[in-house]
């Protein structure tokens, strides 16, 4: 039996998708749940040439045999995850928690239009934080109240702990990156609640006792979508120069791109409990290691950089990713 949590350490965008992914693979979990806001933050999956980008369902979805389950801490938007089950063909496996509440077309607008929200905050415009304020106030809907989820319904903290009761390995999904998090990110351009791998545990159902390993992902070069501090920021003709140029998987909007902060992926680990480190975009930092699999293939240049990367954080960097794809990465665990 073993419970992992899989969280971002900056500011999201870190490639948690695929690095959930293999872990799955390769470690054949049975159950995938899913903590975290809601559909403001999207998940990239590379299987083979296909690109995959959701936003409710865990992006654990690739694993075939796993179930996948939505824990009662997320919003969810019945629109959107009905559209992702269809396309991604998983009605068979998925299950919301009836605790779930709604993000409705009202909150959206309220997103939309706030320009406090929108324009000084940069918000994703999906109906989060106006649905989590409804939630706050006990006046929101919830799964259990939707018809079209009805077949979908269940008890997330049931299913995951009787997993793991039963020897199972389970796999929490968390969104969006630490220093989003409302309580310990760069607040006031944060998301609308914590997400750290606390959250994401409570969000699911699981008590800390039955955790036993958080990954923390982290990037080579870290990057940010929507407003906010991100004191490591380059200019965009430095970052074209490196060669990177990204796009939130939600907004489409252009990510800021910046240099490696070992001091604020430090804290985040300290925070988040982390037990080891994977890190994504080593091929950024020299490209003759694209798709390597092996460290020895990796040269001097990526080897140093990882070498004082943890040092910075001071844990094990146990997952090294060398390109989008799942298999283009060195498990050293």
């Amino acid at each position: 039996m073993s419970c992992t949590i899989i969280v971002g350490g900056i500011f999201g965008d870190e490639g948690k998708g695929k690095i959930l992914a293999h872990i799955a693979e390769t470690d054949g979990a049975s159950v995938i749940a899913r903590g975290g806001v809601g559909p403001n933050a999207g998940h990239t999956v590379y299987i083979g040439d296909r690109k995959y980008g959701v936003r409710m369902i865990p992006s654990g979805f690739v694993h075939p045999s796993a179930r996948l389950l939505i824990g009662a801490g997320v919003l969810v938007n019945p629109d959107v995850l009905m559209k992702e089950v269809n396309e991604c063909g998983v009605a068979s496996r998925i299950g919301v928690d009836k605790r779930c509440s709604i993000i409705e077309e009202k909150h959206i607008e309220e997103d939309k239009s706030s320009s406090y929200l929108s324009k000084n905050i940069g918000t994703t415009g999906t109906g989060c934080g106006p649905a989590n304020v409804d939630r706050v106030k006990r006046i929101a809907k919830q799964a259990k109240d939707i018809d079209s989820l009805k077949d979908f319904i269940t008890d997330v903290p049931l299913e995951v702990n009787e997993a793991l009761d039963a020897g199972e390995n389970v796999i929490l999904e968390g969104t969006q990156g630490f220093y989003l998090s409302i309580y310990y990110g760069t607040y006031p351009y944060v998301t609308s609640k914590d997400t750290s791998a606390s959250q994401i545990a409570s969000d699911v159902g699981v008590g800390p006792t039955r955790i036993d390993d958080v990954v923390m992902v982290v990037k080579a070069f870290p990057t940010r979508v929507g407003e906010g501090i991100f004191k490591t920021e380059i200019g965009k003709e430095e970052a074209e120069k490196l060669g990177i140029a990204e796009y939130g998987t939600v907004t489409g909007r252009a990510r800021r791109i910046g240099y490696w902060d070992g001091e604020m992926a430090r804290y985040s680990a300290m925070i988040n409990g982390a037990t080891m480190i994977a890190i994504t975009g080593l091929d950024r930092v020299d490209a003759s290691c694209r798709g390597a699999r092996d460290y020895d293939k990796l040269s001097d240049k990526v080897k140093e950089f990882v070498a004082r990367a943890e040092k910075d954080v001071g844990l094990p960097f146990k997952l090294l990713s060398t390109g989008p794809g799942t298999d283009e990465i060195i498990d050293l665990r």
